[in-house]
């Protein structure tokens, strides 16, 4: 994704050439023992400095890998790498070595990354599949000089599971002809075609390509020039196959996500997505309004894992916003990840939605713990004394009246979540959650969306950390992800329905630190 850059930075590529190895001399990156100010325990962010995109996320061998873009210099965006980590089970991270530099071609803007089993590509050795990372190189000379052919696509190549890269000679393996924002490039294995396939998106649209061998691609069609939200530009696209929600129908859907910035429904950068067909070229639709992955501000330019072994389609976003990405009051790191969820296609009263939902393995975090608190229903939850950064909250309550679900501290700082289903919209207020001031629209508006629940009861699922709270109700249907930055951790709850007879139950339980930390 592409992002402005003054052009005096770009002296700091010279001597970033092509490499065949990691640079070990990177020490910064692995300086953190994770426990600055709102660093936060149980999401993936670097152990230092500027990231953004998630980027070639990839399961091979055992291992699920999150590239992500990456500068290694300063806590602001500047010439982007690409950064790695790599996990087990999506929830453990282990920090590796930088994968991608900068070279002659351009920064290493977003991307993806394939396992090419077949050898199409002629990379691998001795039986061993290569893992392909697919790029964009953005060229800021190209750029400071008015043209619009500055973006271009980039292929390299692994032997040896992500550890080190070796960039394709050829590159770029697609040009471009004029087309100003040209970037961010997804890759799948099309099994029925037996072809490569690659989603661009260039400005206000989508472009589908093919290949046989992830080197030679063909413009096979486009799309969204008139379809789907336009408030800004398209960027980080991802097409695949769900199953279909009704039981007799035995074809799949197919979904296409497209991050934009701006043009979000609550402001700056969002994810919209559309639900359709692919035959192999072109991908259809006959859905007429736009639909949002998420209507939180902190949740954008995710994709989906390649290669997912157990058929899964996992989602990993950016929890970060570009109104003020650069802005927010950490020191050390900048930006994290949001949890790794599960996309679904479910069936409701307005039709077939995309839900997304936390990875079932983030929850082996609590297994085999007490609660913090626990009570059945009916009546109000006010609860406080404990820090309630890591922890998950849960609720289930009655879909007929409207309910507040609220987080605050001794500072009187706090967030309040409205359940309004007879006004038909949820609602997240952060303008009184302690460090706001920092940028004029994070926390200047309560944010909102649909809520048409189609059942008597509605289960809310919260995850807080240390600067993020993630809020799923009945099960991704409806999704607010936003960070907060309190001056003091949150350490009252409350849950005030309308109709005290309305709440079923309540549960806090603790989350411990992925980084070997002990639970607040």
């Amino acid at each position: 994704m592409m992002r402005y850059l003054p052009f005096f930075l770009f002296v700091l590529l010279v001597g970033c050439k092509e490499t065949t190895t990691t640079d070990n001399t990177n020490a910064q990156q692995f300086t953190s023992n994770y426990d600055e100010p709102y660093r936060l325990q149980y999401h993936f962010s670097p152990p230092a400095k500027w990231m953004n995109d998630p980027n070639g996320l990839v399961y091979n061998d055992g291992v699920y890998h999150l590239f992500y873009q990456y500068y290694p210099e300063d806590i602001v965006w500047g010439p982007m790498h690409w950064g790695h980590a790599t996990s087990k089970d999506l929830v453990h991270w282990e920090n590796k070595p930088i994968a991608l530099y900068p070279d002659e071609n351009g920064l290493i803007f977003s991307g993806s990354a394939v396992v090419d089993k077949d050898n199409t590509s002629g990379f691998g050795e001795d039986g061993v599949a290569p893992l392909v990372a697919i790029f964009t190189y953005h060229l800021m000379e190209g750029e400071k000089a008015g043209r619009t052919d500055f973006q271009t696509q980039g292929i390299a190549y692994s032997l040896d599971n992500g550890d080190t890269w070796t960039k394709y000679e050829g590159n770029p393996v697609i040009g471009n002809e004029g087309i100003k924002d040209f970037r961010d490039p997804k890759v799948f294995w099309d099994k029925d075609t037996k072809q490569w396939v690659m989603i661009l998106v260039a400005g206000d649209h989508a472009k589908f390509y093919k290949s046989p061998n992830l080197k030679d691609w063909k413009l096979m069609s486009e799309f969204g020039k008139d379809q789907g939200a336009h408030g800004g530009v398209w960027e980080c696209p991802d097409l695949f196959p769900l199953d279909h929600p009704d039981p007799d129908h035995y074809a799949k859907k197919w979904v296409l996500l497209i991050s934009m910035n701006p043009g979000a429904p609550n402001g700056g950068s969002g994810t919209q997505y559309f639900i359709g067909d692919w035959d192999g070229e072109k991908f259809t639709t006959d859905q007429k309004e736009p639909l949002w992955l998420d209507y939180g501000m902190d949740n954008y330019a995710g994709v989906t894992y390649n290669n997912e072994p157990y058929g899964e389609r996992i989602f990993i976003g950016w929890m970060s916003n570009w109104n003020y990405a650069r802005n927010t009051p950490t020191e050390a790191w900048r930006s994290s990840m949001t949890l790794p969820r599960t996309l679904k296609l479910k069936r409701f009263n307005e039709g077939v939605r995309l839900t997304n939902y936390p990875y079932d393995k983030v929850d082996t975090l609590v297994y085999d713990r007490e609660p913090v608190y626990y009570t059945e229903g009916p009546g109000q939850v006010y609860f406080d004394s404990v820090n309630l950064n890591q922890h998950r909250i849960q609720f289930k309550t009655s879909a007929k009246t409207d309910t507040y679900f609220i987080l605050s501290n001794n500072l009187r700082e706090e967030i309040e979540i409205g359940f309004f289903p007879e006004a038909g919209k949820m609602t997240f207020d952060r303008s009184q959650s302690g460090k706001v001031d920092f940028e004029p629209s994070f926390g200047a508006q309560r944010q909102e969306q649909p809520f048409n629940p189609d059942g008597d009861d509605i289960y809310v699922t919260a995850y807080i950390d240390a600067s993020s709270i993630e809020i799923f109700v009945d099960w991704g249907r409806y999704v607010f992800t936003n960070q907060i930055f309190p001056n003091e951790p949150f350490d009252e709850v409350q849950v005030v329905p309308a109709d005290e007879a309305a709440l079923r139950w309540f549960r806090i339980d603790a989350i411990p630190s992925i980084w070997n930390k002990p639970t607040n």
